[in-house]
């Protein structure tokens, strides 16, 4: 109660030296001086039974293992077998095996006729013509065919590729049928190739016989 009365005594004495202000200070000094301080002090105590919580360090193999255990919880695209077997991925997939099956033998056969010398391998062509002269008519078709037709699909398919890469045949109709006009293209072309010419190189092919071709075999294991 002094407080207040003190203050109102200054706020008086500060009017009645400055009577400008009159107009608009003593409403605000009184009310100024009815101001307290409030301190709120804070309700949360920690509680004796409530437990702290503690951290330890990961060790590596733990933080892995967390790592794995969160990955199996990750949505994963279906298998192969619910999707339908259609032209387009069996084309892209036969495109890329045969390019493959044609570079690795390639380079197969060149690495094996650079070290014939060394190790006693007949692998010239004189060798090659005479193994192969000595089969008959239907094995040397199909060992041509299997042999031609990796090659030819992967020429057909290539101009496929050539042909998108134009702007042209985009469409999902379009790549389906150019998908099986390649495999068609294929196997013709291969058939002529694996049996165009039998009966010349047959007829010219007389004087190989299978003592000779044995013979051969013999030396080339020896």
């Amino acid at each position: 109660m002094l407080a207040q009365r003190i203050s109102q005594h200054s706020a008086r004495r500060l009017l009645a030296k400055q009577p400008t202000l009159s107009r608009f200070t003593p409403s605000v000094a009184i009310a100024g001086s009815r101001l307290r301080p409030q301190v709120r002090h804070a309700a949360f105590q920690p509680s004796a039974t409530e437990p702290h919580a503690q951290t330890q360090p990961a060790k590596p193999s733990d933080a892995y293992a967390i790592l794995a255990a969160q990955r199996l919880n990750r949505p994963i695209s279906p298998h192969l077998t619910v999707y339908q077997p259609q032209i387009t991925w069996y084309a892209s997939a036969l495109n890329r095996v045969t390019g493959c099956v044609l570079s690795g033998g390639l380079y197969i056969f060149g690495a094996a006729y650079l070290v014939s010398p060394l190790l006693g391998w007949h692998l010239e062509s004189a060798a090659m013509a005479e193994w192969f002269g000595s089969f008959g008519a239907v094995t040397k078709g199909v060992m041509k065919f299997g042999i031609s037709w990796p090659f030819t699909f992967h020429c057909w398919n290539g101009l496929r590729h050539l042909l998108w890469d134009t702007g042209r045949e985009l469409g999902n109709r379009q790549v389906q049928v150019t998908g099986w006009i390649a495999v068609a293209l294929s196997v013709v072309s291969s058939t002529v190739l694996a049996f165009v010419g039998m009966g010349d190189g047959k007829s010219k092919g007389k004087g190989v016989g299978e003592e000779s071709w044995k013979g051969e075999f013999k030396n080339w294991k020896g």
